[in-house]
């Protein structure tokens, strides 16, 4: 334990996701010694992208303005959907370079456990949006979990009546990856999900 403005300065800092008390301390040191220059930088940017970022009135990604630039860059394609779970979860998409379409982000996943319905996420918007007939495919790309399975599941049943095309990205063992220390479902999907050699 250490004294006022530093316990409290690590206390903080442990309450950030993935953080735990040694990285909290770490961290905290780091910034004691650090230039105040490099500090006030720091504090800056977190309290401007607090009072600047909100989410997109679309999508819910994240974004400066009213709407994200994936939702105002006319080159995307409309008629494709993915809906993930958090606007991380575009970032890692985009990352790929595969996914031309448009997002949906619903906020989380559906965890009675955490007392998370659907009626706490986004999905009354994505029905909205789907409305207006625009939209032909929706790609679910919920986490391959728990609750991401049975977010998928229950769009799946809300999509179903709609007429639209469902899908889900594949899932199955990582490139690189060892059949000895795969755990029984992620090689079973892939066992669903093989196609043929070429």
């Amino acid at each position: 334990m250490y004294e006022g403005v530093v316990q409290d300065l690590i206390d903080e800092l442990g309450r950030l996701p993935g953080v735990g008390p040694k990285s909290a301390q770490r961290i905290a040191f780091h910034l004691l010694q650090a230039d105040p220059v490099d500090v006030r930088r720091l504090a800056e940017v977190l309290v401007e992208v607090k009072d600047k970022v909100k989410f997109c009135s679309i999508c819910f990604n994240v974004a400066e303005d009213d709407q994200c630039r994936i939702c105002r860059d006319p080159r995307r394609d409309p008629a494709v959907l993915c809906v993930v779970e958090e606007y991380k979860d575009v970032v890692a998409i985009e990352r790929t370079r595969e996914f031309r379409g448009r997002y949906h982000v619903l906020g989380g996943a559906i965890s009675p456990i955490d007392g998370i319905g659907p009626e706490q996420l986004h999905i009354r918007e994505l029905l909205t949006r789907l409305g207006d007939g625009a939209v032909t495919e929706v790609i679910l790309a919920t986490d391959p979990n728990l609750e991401g399975e049975a977010t998928a599941t229950y769009l799946t049943r809300m999509l179903g009546p709609l007429g639209l095309r469902v899908t889900r990205l594949a899932s199955g063992l990582p490139v690189g990856g060892d059949l000895e220390y795969a755990d029984e479902v992620t090689l079973g999907r892939a066992f669903v999900g093989r196609q043929a050699a070429t």
